[in-house]
């Protein structure tokens, strides 16, 4: 060793020698040149650091308010997300680390050694520590996995039943595009109704303003329909393309003037979810726009229509109205088709591929998204589309999937309510069946995952976990005394792990949220063996 130091100084010396007679031996425009290039490098490092202070992972006020309000509310209160109205969501590519050869390793037994999974005993070493934190509760419950294995590497009470709170999104997403495919978009559709009525049809009078029957507004659970301007081929469905399409066709027809009926009876069961009103979900309708919210935002809490499909049909009404269309009186709640009649389309927008749905309810930890999702799996599967029939249909999806399902329970969608239980070995093998080759459909609960720092849930956390930030994607999971987070992480090896870290009963939110954010950075900074 003593002789390594020696060659190594000796190694310096001689490139600081011959740096030194280059510089010396250049031209006056050449040392120009140097400096101008160190200078700009300077610059340009003081530039980044100052955009990172400037709009980086410190954005964390509206977390921290809200912390503050559920560590003093009741134990009843619903998850809050989302970094509030206004604030666009940086693009996670650039930051994200790439991964060594293993990581698409096909199995332990490969004899690809290239990159080594980790050992039990070096993420115990790393893990255990950490897990003896005091802000978290109990259960404390971890599981790590090796994705291309799918082998569990370590657990800690990983079979443990304990309320996930939102990362339960993960498992609604899977079971949905499991049920229905990426591709598969949600419907909303005007029709002329299977009861006799003759709206959109020519009929015998033919005079301006003349009512010649019902159209009606068929919901067909697509929370993300908006009345707002769109642009572009990935915005959600407009209900002003609606109005467009719909007016076009009942002037085609010479119709002029209608009756205007909303069709909610998609979903049955409870509208409101057991939580009761509030600022993280509307009432749960086949037919609303913009997610009911009362204000500008897309993401995050925000007051809620208590009626959003009525409102939503009045709001079309008003659109029809405004393209030449004399809508008579109130819009009512009807059915569109009866007594075995079926209903005539008159026009449809679809909405983005349920890909893109389950991105966004897991990057900003949609509830409103989440539940039509676990809808949608339901009446794939013949259930009811309720709380308990998506509840029961999401469940026999990720049986299916051979997921470890034993002691677990689901009841909603969106992780809100407590009744939900499952164990961190369920999440993480729900993760790891979204990374399998065998199952490009579900790759979407991958790449929807917020990315630690930068996107999402996660943009304003990891300010203090530096060596996590950019290379932990995860979902986060919160209610009073409930603390979760499952992901990917990318170990200092280059291996991709699956990670579910889960804990019940905290009375120190943010300590807790701390703590499992540093277990996440923990496995991206060791090989761990």
């Amino acid at each position: 060793m003593p002789e390594a130091r020696s060659w190594q100084v000796r190694w310096w010396q001689s490139q600081w020698q011959s740096a030194t007679g280059r510089w010396r031996s250049a031209t006056v425009e050449q040392r120009l040149t140097w400096r101008l290039s160190a200078i700009s490098a300077v610059v340009g490092l003081v530039v980044a650091v100052a955009s990172v202070f400037a709009a980086g992972p410190w954005d964390s006020g509206q977390r921290t308010a809200e912390r503050a309000r559920a560590a003093g509310s009741s134990g009843t209160g619903g998850e809050r997300h989302g970094a509030g109205p206004g604030r666009s969501v940086p693009s996670a590519s650039p930051v994200l680390a790439p991964l060594g050869t293993a990581a698409v390793a096909p199995s332990p037994d490969s004899g690809d050694d290239a990159v080594p999974q980790p050992t039990r005993a070096g993420l115990a070493d790393a893990l255990e520590p950490l897990l003896d934190d005091g802000a978290l509760g109990k259960p404390r419950s971890v599981s790590v996995v090796d994705s291309a294995t799918g082998q569990q590497l370590y657990g800690a009470q990983a079979d443990t039943q304990a309320v996930p709170a939102s990362i339960i999104k993960l498992a609604t997403g899977i079971a949905a595009l499991s049920a229905l495919g990426p591709d598969h978009r949600i419907e909303t559709t005007v029709v002329v109704p299977g009861d006799g009525a003759k709206a959109g049809a020519k009929g015998k009078d033919k005079g301006k303003g003349k009512d010649k029957g019902r159209i009606v507004l068929v919901g067909g659970g697509d929370p993300t329909l908006t009345a707002r301007a769109t642009k572009g081929a990935g915005a959600p469905a407009s209900l002003r393309q609606l109005a467009d399409k719909t007016a076009s066709a009942l002037k085609k027809s010479g119709t002029e003037s209608v009756r205007l009926g909303y069709d909610t009876s998609l979903y049955s069961g409870p509208v409101l979810h057991p939580i009761g009103p509030n600022e993280n979900i509307s009432p749960v309708t086949p037919l609303m726009v913009d997610e009911g919210r009362l204000d500008d935002s897309d993401h995050g809490p925000a007051a809620r229509s208590h009626d959003p499909a009525a409102d939503a049909a009045e709001e079309f009404a008003t659109m029809l109205r405004d393209r030449g269309i004399d809508v008579k009186g109130e819009p009512q709640s009807v059915k569109a088709a009866k007594d075995g009649k079926k209903a005539r389309p008159l026009a449809t927008v679809r909405s983005q591929p349920l890909s893109s749905l389950v991105e966004r309810a897991l990057t900003n930890s949609d509830n409103d998204i989440a539940e039509a999702l676990a809808r949608q799996t339901a009446i794939a599967a013949g259930e009811p589309a309720s709380f308990d029939g998506a509840g029961r249909a999401v469940m026999d999806r990720l049986n299916k999937l051979r997921l470890p399902l034993s002691g677990a329970r689901i009841v909603d969608g969106s992780g809100l309510d407590r009744a939900d239980h499952v164990s961190a070995a369920l999440l993480a093998q729900v993760l790891v069946r979204a990374a399998d080759p065998d199952h490009p459909e579900l790759r979407s609960v991958l790449t929807g995952l917020p990315v630690a720092g930068f996107t999402g849930t996660l943009r304003g956390r990891y300010a203090q976990e530096a060596v996590g930030r950019g290379v932990v994607r995860a979902k986060t999971g919160t209610l009073t005394g409930v603390n979760t987070l499952a992901g990917t992480v990318v170990d200092a090896d280059g291996r991709l792990l699956v990670f579910a870290f889960m804990t019940n009963g905290t009375t120190d939110p943010q300590g807790a949220q701390r703590a499992l954010d540093r277990m996440a950075s923990a496995l991206a900074n060791c090989g761990c063996r």
